[in-house]
């Protein structure tokens, strides 16, 4: 078994708790990460989100980097089309010039918001549809050391930054290998395209001066807990917060509760069963019996491994179950 375990963070903000809090436990779980050897950790760009601390990502990540030491940190993702080009380069390459040979950026072209507050972030919502592509090789060149283009990004220019394509649908799998960039498929909450994704990325994708093969990283969501049913107990928290959000009323991320199943409806049940096809819950040999299963299915060469969990204890406790059991049976 050779797959890597990355984490994926939203930086959650717990009902009863704010920003502050929620990036102390940011730092502490990615130190925990590190130490745990998830081989790197990725923060989400989510705007007017009250659950979601992370909205200013490059500043977060440049903060995680500095409180750790070998794990490579980076944007799953940045939402480009909320973004000139070149202000991401400048930020991303300010990061690499940091923290060298750790940063990573991964863009999306969702707005990572809803529309009113997209239009905050001067997006303009009836931009040309091809305007993602154009901004992906837009900055791909920025990061060129003979860039085309008569504005340079300082610092930026000539530093190796990878830079990912992110996505839900079969349009950034396309993208991705039409590029020869590596591809993040959003399978922790969208699974819906995944297999189909995956076949189009692998079957399509052209070798480029990023990447001689291709590279699949898929989201995975692990509630991980030394007995079964206290990983359901945990697992209840983002179930509350997805169902919350998909009925247009996003919250904090809610308290766990017990029997939570049975408290909710058809509709619910859907949306959470859609969720949990790419989920984990339970023990640690449950745990890494399901990673496992994931993975023959999928082949994919790195899990991001999400966790919201409300009590940050627990959620440090679900990394290192997670960790522990999948480590123990790699290859020596």
């Amino acid at each position: 078994m050779s797959t890597r375990l990355s984490v994926l963070d939203l930086s959650p903000i717990a009902e009863g708790s704010d920003a502050a809090q929620s990036f102390k436990h940011t730092l502490a779980l990615a130190q925990h990460a590190e130490n745990l050897g998830y081989h790197r950790y990725w923060l989400a760009e989510h705007h007017g989100m009250p659950g979601i601390a992370s909205a200013a990502t490059a500043i977060l990540i440049g903060h995680v980097a500095a409180g750790t030491t070998t794990i490579r940190v980076g944007a799953g993702g940045i939402m480009l089309p909320n973004h000139s080009p070149l202000v991401i380069a400048e930020q991303f390459g300010t990061l690499e010039s940091l923290f060298p040979k750790r940063i990573d950026l991964g863009v999306g072209r969702a707005p990572g918001s809803d529309q009113l507050t997209a239009r905050a972030l001067r997006r303009h919502l009836d931009s040309d549809p091809d305007a993602f592509p154009q901004d992906v090789v837009e900055l791909l060149d920025y990061f060129s050391a003979e860039p085309k283009r008569p504005v340079k990004a300082v610092p930026g220019n000539g530093l190796n930054v990878p830079i990912w394509i992110l996505g839900s649908s079969l349009f950034g799998a396309q993208l991705a290998a039409a590029l020869g960039l590596p591809f993040a498929f959003a399978s922790h909450f969208a699974p819906a395209y995944l297999m189909q994704a995956i076949e189009i990325y692998r079957d399509s994708f052209r070798p480029s001066s990023y990447l001689d093969q291709p590279y699949v990283m898929l989201g995975f969501n692990v509630f991980a807990a030394d007995t079964e049913e206290e990983a359901v107990f945990l697992a209840s928290s983002m179930q509350q917060a997805f169902i919350n959000l998909r009925s247009g009323s996003p919250t904090k991320l809610p308290p766990p509760v017990f029997d939570l199943w049975n408290q909710i409806g058809g509709a619910e049940r859907a949306i959470l069963n859609q969720v949990l096809s790419c989920s984990a819950i339970g023990t640690g040999e449950k745990v890494l019996s399901e990673i496992q299963a994931f993975i023959a299915k999928t082949g994919a060469d790195e899990l991001m491994i999400t966790s919201q969990i409300f009590n940050h204890e627990s959620r440090l406790r679900s990394y290192e179950i997670t960790a522990s059991a999948y480590h123990a049976v790699l290859p020596a």
